[in-house]
């Protein structure tokens, strides 16, 4: 059935030439200038997208995809279900399809009168453009930016004295161990391996606890003297390697638990970090100056082996700047442009709702990468001044721009009728256009022409939830 195939494997269809109109392709609008002529899509191909489409935002209603998470609407639990992210997938492939090259709103600064006017560029007309990632270093954020050797150093050097702070790797360490024992409660699953697992991780968030309520329990740490009994002190000083090693045993136990991966993956990526600072003392009931002692060797250590690729590291970043560790995915790369000392950096993210809360959570994660790009910019001290920008598409939306948090965030309206029609080697040719939601109608293309339907203006404003957090 061909509807299935296009779902599918959309980007992998080769198209045919049209039996009746043996001298012209039909080709998606964005891939005009990358189809070459062995690479032609059938027209029925924008029947069955454009209808599968409609169908998933039906299908998907009640679910929504968070940075790389897929969570119900309902209970905002994390759906594990294999077909809803098969349909979630196929939305996304197909809809990436029919996104619209979009003029780049130049900033409005005082140029040279005598200086020719400067020419808006189109956006996401390349595949390139359109591909999906996962924030997960700073070599991958740097190279996005082309920042140089010498100024990713400069970054790295910066940033880990910040990131590294004990406050913050223990907050990321307790994030993991929590939302770990938040899946494994909701699977309740009775396996032997899955108890196990529960014993471990239980001992393991008791053993941090028992240590953060040590150093909270009384006055805090800068108001205690040195104890003055050491040698009644029978028990063995902590360290960080009791914390490596339960994390060890819980990626072995689970590690067969598929609706655990991604929690694992976290717990893995922890680990780069503890293998380093695994001989410093982890307890806090002792006396201010040996914690800010071993305070800075976690900062030392860490700062020196986590390097510009470590994914340790751009977690605790992520904690730093927003509070959570969740994953970072740009649906739509993006790129940027530089114009006239201005560098315009701009990303997106396909919706199967316009509602106003879809919205609203889909710009929420747009900034989140958007404040990566920048504070790395900033910090890499670059040239030139960095506006951004946020591109969301959605069926059935009003087309709008608005302001969250200083950046503009336009809003599009996904219509999978917009056509290409490609003449090779014809001056004119009567061709019928059949559109979707158009009236049949007649046009003459005169040699190789593009037809695009026209829009209505956007309208800019600021979001009404500009103030909430985006947590």
């Amino acid at each position: 059935m061909i509807l299935s195939t296009l779902a599918l494997h959309c980007k992998s269809i080769t198209g045919r030439r049209i039996g009746c109109l043996p001298f012209w392709n039909l080709a998606f609008y964005h891939q005009a200038d990358e189809l070459g002529s062995e690479e032609l899509l059938p027209s029925e191909w924008y029947r069955a997208a454009a209808a599968k489409i409609i169908r998933l935002t039906h299908v998907l209603k009640d679910v929504k995809q968070m940075d790389g998470r897929i969570i119900s609407i309902n209970d905002s639990s994390v759906i594990t279900d294999d077909c809803i992210i098969s349909h979630l997938e196929t939305f996304k492939s197909l809809a990436k399809a029919f996104i619209e090259p979009t003029t780049l709103q130049l900033s409005h600064r005082k140029t040279n009168a005598l200086a020719a006017p400067l020419v808006s560029p189109k956006l996401f007309c390349r595949a390139s453009e359109r591909s999906s990632t996962i924030l997960i270093s700073l070599t991958q954020v740097c190279n996005f930016l082309n920042v140089s050797a010498q100024k990713r150093k400069h970054v790295r050097l910066a940033l880990c004295p910040q990131v590294t702070h004990h406050r913050i790797w223990w907050g990321v360490l307790e994030e993991v161990l929590q939302d770990l024992k938040h899946e494994m409660d909701c699977l309740a699953c009775h396996s032997k391996a899955f108890e196990m697992g529960e014993q471990i991780l239980f001992s393991c968030i008791k053993f941090l606890t028992d240590i953060k309520g040590s150093s909270s329990a009384s006055s805090p740490s800068w108001m205690r003297p040195d104890p003055l009994n050491k040698v009644e002190k029978s028990l063995p000083s902590r360290k960080w390697e009791e914390v490596l090693d339960m994390l060890v045993d819980l990626s072995k136990v689970l590690g067969q638990e598929q609706n655990l991966t991604y929690h694992l993956s976290k717990l893995d990526i922890l680990k780069e970090g503890l293998y380093q600072i695994k001989d410093i003392l982890v307890e806090r009931d002792i006396s201010h100056k040996e914690v800010r002692r071993q305070d800075y060797l976690v900062q030392k250590k860490l700062t020196k082996s986590l390097g510009h690729s470590s994914k340790c590291l751009f977690t605790l970043l992520l904690y730093y700047l927003h509070g959570t560790i969740r994953d970072i995915e740009v649906e739509v790369g993006g790129g940027i442009y530089e114009c006239g000392g201005t560098t315009y950096l701009y990303i997106g993210k396909m919706l199967h709702s316009s509602d106003e809360g879809s919205i609203k959570s889909g710009i929420m994660q747009l900034n989140r990468a958007l404040s990566v790009y920048q504070l790395v910019w900033q910090t890499a001290t670059m040239d030139g001044v960095l506006e951004l920008q946020g591109h969301l598409w959605c069926p059935e939306a009003e087309e709008r721009s608005l302001t969250y948090r200083g950046n503009v965030y336009h809003i599009h309206r996904l219509r999978p009728h917009r056509m290409v029609f490609l003449m090779n080697g014809v001056r004119s040719w009567p061709i019928t256009i059949h559109a979707l939601d158009h009236p049949e109608k007649e046009v003459v293309f005169p040699g190789k022409c593009e037809i695009t339907l026209v829009d209505q203006p956007q309208r800019q404003r600021t979001a009404p939830w500009a103030g909430d957090d985006e947590r």
